[in-house]
């Protein structure tokens, strides 16, 4: 079996979400579901349940996930994050990496959403590993209003993947 390789960003947001056991987990735009493995490792009583537009991505994350699926650990639907529907269902952490609709438009729509899924005391984790230490400003500078312009009260934080600079803004609602 070829070993899974997994960029150090996912592994760096993984360790800034302290995921608990029990946590109620979503991930928005999961690619080829690497950061679910890594969450799903930490949960016992807890979910993840991952979401990305492309059907292509999510037939991949469940190859990679099928062992957590199988157990209930893993839920992996095609869905955009404008149109998904969760059933009521709420969530203690809530990430996205790299999905840059947070900081290209209005994320209006997505934070309010986030507000009606979100578990009481629950954060969301907004995070990128943008093309350089210019970018990675910019990014944080327009999310972090973003969030302010819509009842959201947050941190950044920021870290390396060797050359890359790395940044997640941290928030809760007011």
């Amino acid at each position: 079996m070829a070993k899974k390789t997994v960029p150090e960003r996912l592994s760096w947001v993984v360790d800034v979400m302290s995921v608990d056991p029990s946590d109620q987990v979503l991930e928005i735009g999961c690619g080829r579901g690497v950061a679910v493995d890594l969450i799903c490792e930490r949960l016992t009583s807890g979910k993840i349940t991952a979401i990305d537009r492309s059907e292509k991505a999510i037939q991949g994350a469940e190859e990679r996930n099928s062992r957590w699926v199988a157990d209930g650990r893993a839920e992996l639907r095609v869905a955009a994050i404008e149109s998904a529907q969760f059933g009521g269902q709420a969530f203690d952490k809530i990430f996205a990496v790299n999905v840059n609709l947070f900081w290209v438009r209005s994320p209006a729509k997505e934070l309010a959403l986030f507000q009606q899924i979100l578990a009481p005391g629950g954060t969301v984790y907004l995070c990128w590993e943008p093309p350089g230490a210019g970018k990675a400003v910019e990014i944080e500078k327009k999310v972090s209003r973003a969030l302010a312009d819509h009842g959201w009260q947050g941190e950044t934080v920021t870290g390396q993947a060797g050359d890359a600079a790395l940044v997640c803004l941290i928030a809760r609602p007011h």
